[in-house]
This record gives C-alpha cells, sequence and structure tokens, in this order.
C-alpha cells in the first residue's frame, strides 16, 4: 500500500572547509587572479558540495524521466500523446538529441519510465535498458482532476529518491531531462502554485502550440489552479502541487534530485519542466538548494521565473525549448572544464620549483 506522506532524505551541508580550500588553490594556480571567471567559481562550489578539495567530473550521467499526460488531450500540444510513447523508443534506441550530446560532452544516459501510457516499453537488442519506475498509465488531465493520488504523487518522489540511490549512485554528476507530450503545461502551473506567480508569465509555447494554442494552455493552467484551491500564496504543499497539477517524470525527477544530493552529488537543472521538479524538489527540503546547478536560460518564459526562485544564474543561452535534458548535456562539458583546469593546472610554486630544478 503506497504512502501518502513523504520523508525527504537527510541531505549535507554544504562543506565550507572543502570550499575554502578549493578557493585558496584557484588562488595560487598559475593565472592571473579570475582569469578563469566563473569556471573558478563553478570549481570551487563543486568543491564545497562533495567535500573534495579537488573534484573531478569523470562520471556525469544524464537521467531522461518520461511520463504521459492526461491534459494533452486538450490541445496543449504541438503534437499526439502518442509521441511520448515514440520518444521513449527513441531514447531506449540512442537516437534522440540528447543522446547524441551526451556522447559528445561524455556522458552516461539513463532513461526512466515514469509513467508512459500502455504496456512498458521493451529495450531493443543492444541498445540502452529502460528502467521501470512506473507510477501509472499517465496522470489524469489536471483541467479537470487531481492529476494524480496524493499516494501516486509520494511513489513518485520515492521513486526518483530510488532511481538516485542504485542507478546513479556511480555518477559525480547527474543532469536532469524529460520528455512527456502535455508536460510544459503541467510545469507551468507547479511553476505558478509553487512561485506565485501569474499563469500568463509562465506558460509559454511549448511544442510551438502558436498564439491560439498558447491561450489554451493559459486557461488551463488558470482552471487547474482554482479547481486545486492553489493560486492562493501560502498554499504551497508541494506535495499537493504535485498531485493535482504534476506528472510522474517531475515527481521522479525531484526525487532524483533530492537523492543526489543526499550523496553529495551536484545535480544539474535543464529547462523549464525540469525547472519545476527543482522547485519541487527545492519546496520539499531547502537544503536542496546549493546541490541544484544551472545549465542554460530556457526560451519558455516560465524558465527564467524558476531560475530566479532558485537563485540560478545560467551558464548559456542557446534559444533552447527542446528538454530531454539537451542544455543541461551541454552543460557538462563546462562542469568538467570548470574541474580538470582546478586540479590538472599547475600553481606558480610548482612552476618556481620546477625552474630551480632545471636550475640545479
Amino acid at each position: 500500500m503506497r504512502s501518502e506522506s513523504f520523508a525527504p532524505p537527510a541531505i549535507p551541508a554544504f562543506d565550507d572547509e572543502a570550499a575554502s580550500a578549493a578557493q585558496a588553490r584557484q588562488d595560487a594556480l598559475a593565472k592571473p587572479p579570475g582569469s578563469l571567471g566563473r569556471l573558478e567559481d563553478l570549481a570551487v562550489a563543486i568543491a564545497g558540495l562533495t567535500g573534495k578539495r579537488r573534484p573531478t567530473v569523470s562520471s556525469p550521467t544524464v537521467v531522461v524521466a518520461v511520463a504521459d499526460h492526461g491534459v494533452a488531450d486538450r490541445g496543449v500540444s504541438a503534437y499526439p500523446p502518442a509521441v511520448t510513447r515514440a520518444m521513449l523508443g527513441a531514447f531506449a534506441r540512442e537516437e534522440a538529441a540528447v543522446s547524441a550530446i551526451a556522447d559528445v560532452v561524455g556522458a552516461d544516459v539513463v532513461v526512466v519510465d515514469a509513467g508512459v501510457d500502455g504496456d512498458p516499453v521493451g529495450s531493443p537488442e543492444g541498445a540502452a535498458s529502460v528502467v521501470d519506475e512506473r507510477v501509472g498509465r499517465g496522470t489524469a488531465d489536471l483541467a479537470a482532476d487531481p492529476a494524480m493520488t496524493r499516494p501516486d504523487a509520494v511513489a513518485a518522489l520515492e521513486a526518483g529518491v530510488r532511481t538516485a540511490r542504485t542507478k546513479l549512485a556511480d555518477a559525480d554528476l547527474v543532469a536532469l531531462g524529460e520528455m512527456g507530450i502535455g508536460n510544459t503545461t503541467a510545469a507551468a502551473a507547479v511553476t505558478a502554485a509553487v512561485t506565485g506567480a501569474d499563469p500568463a508569465r509562465v506558460t509559454g509555447s511549448g511544442t510551438g502550440v502558436g498564439a491560439e494554442g498558447r491561450a489554451r494552455k493559459v486557461a488551463v493552467v488558470e482552471r487547474a489552479l482554482g479547481r486545486a484551491d492553489l493560486a492562493a500564496p501560502g498554499a504551497r504543499d508541494p506535495v499537493a502541487v504535485l498531485r493535482h497539477v504534476g506528472g510522474y517524470e517531475l515527481g521522479l525527477l525531484a526525487g532524483v534530485a533530492l537523492g543526489c544530493a543526499a550523496d553529495r552529488t551536484p545535480v544539474v537543472v535543464d529547462g523549464v519542466v525540469s525547472g519545476a521538479a527543482a522547485l519541487l524538489a527545492d519546496a520539499l527540503a531547502g537544503a536542496v538548494r546549493p546541490y541544484l546547478l544551472p545549465s542554460h536560460a530556457g526560451a519558455e518564459p516560465g524558465h527564467a521565473i524558476q531560475l530566479g526562485a532558485l537563485d540560478l544564474d545560467p551558464l548559456f543561452d542557446h534559444d533552447l525549448r527542446l528538454g530531454e535534458g539537451s542544455g543541461a548535456a551541454l552543460a557538462i562539458a563546462t562542469y568538467r572544464a570548470a574541474c580538470a583546469t582546478h586540479d590538472r593546472m599547475a600553481t606558480l610554486a610548482d612552476l618556481t620549483a620546477a625552474d630551480r630544478t632545471t636550475d640545479g
């Protein structure tokens, strides 16, 4: 029997001693102070998160959670719901955009079926396996009814923590990715509920539905928030928000963020959907916030509001709005470079000692 309450795992505090040691090393490296700019700050931050004075990113992983949404039947996407299942197969066959990007940046990809409609999708021979953490066969229409039951919301969060502790246990940096037709509508509703922002400010065109489609999405989000009484400030029980207007993949990614943070593994936030999951994780356990690292500035309007609420400054802006973890996967290269320069560069003292040895 599924529980109605969720207990986030204990999350260790930022290691100030490791961060201070990392900063001292940065100051001693053979370069003008601050000349590597933000790479220096990122290396120091990862040192504090991991507790390692010279951290490395040698085994990054992108987790892609996939689920269906009942609200997709309201015409909030330019694509039919069947595309979710088709894309799950593409992820399994390593044919998606994030598959290619992950290969370029040297990251593994873990694909999770969090609640795709229909029977479980088997993995093609020779392809990546699909982790079965199905909470249900897609959510209900969030505009008319709660997207899921409270026990199902808790189960999705617990599935994410479990995924972090098992499938992502060997990763030293985890990027959040997702896919699900209709999930930008759910993400907008979650963002409005958690931040208190107006639905019109956080709802975008998603897959490219145009002005009429966007207006339809805004109306759906407003209706969902009104139905669930989530529009008023203070009504911010994150499990209730997930239950009423979320999605199975949102809950799973929120749980992944919490589980990774509990293991001192930094988490890179992707676009507006994983951003909504990050908001849920932060609302469930504020100690997770330092572990949430930025990637890009997403094209969806709600993403900027999410980043502001989480105190995240994006690394780049490539006008991305695909999801899948594509932006977070691209950011892995930056985090790898930040840690590599921090770890492998010589200090001025090293160079001086080498010169003395040569002179001798």
